[in-house]
């Protein structure tokens, strides 16, 4: 099994930042993507941004200028920094990785979700 914890979120009002922060732990051997998605209420699950473990990202448009992610590999960790943060990005906020476990058995898990809410 592999676990993954996210911290970081909260409120904040529009123009304001946030770091948000995901451990992953357990039987791991090597991680792939990491990454970060949201969902709003009433609306699908979206990507975000992700990040390789050499450290290629992809940014959604919405993203782009503003946020920035990145992975500490001896951690485990992959972070979010937000930067002027806007109404609508207010979501709860999930932390996704796929790799490998020590038993050579792939996975892909996702963290509980941490909530970001903007005020205008």
């Amino acid at each position: 099994q592999v676990q993954l914890v996210e911290s970081g979120g909260g409120l904040v009002q529009a123009g304001g930042s946030l770091r948000l922060s995901c451990a992953a732990s357990g039987s791991i051997f090597s991680i792939n993507t990491m990454g970060w998605y949201r969902q709003a209420p009433g609306k699908q699950r979206e990507l975000v941004a992700i990040i390789t473990s050499n450290g290629e990202t992809l940014y959604a448009d919405s993203a782009k200028g503003r946020f920035t992610i990145s992975r500490d590999n001896a951690k485990n960790t992959v972070y979010l920094q937000m930067n002027s943060l806007k109404p609508e990005d207010t979501a709860v906020y999930y932390c996704n990785a796929d790799g490998t476990m020590i038993s050579g058995e792939v996975f892909g898990s996702w963290g509980q979700g941490t909530q970001v809410t903007v005020s205008a």
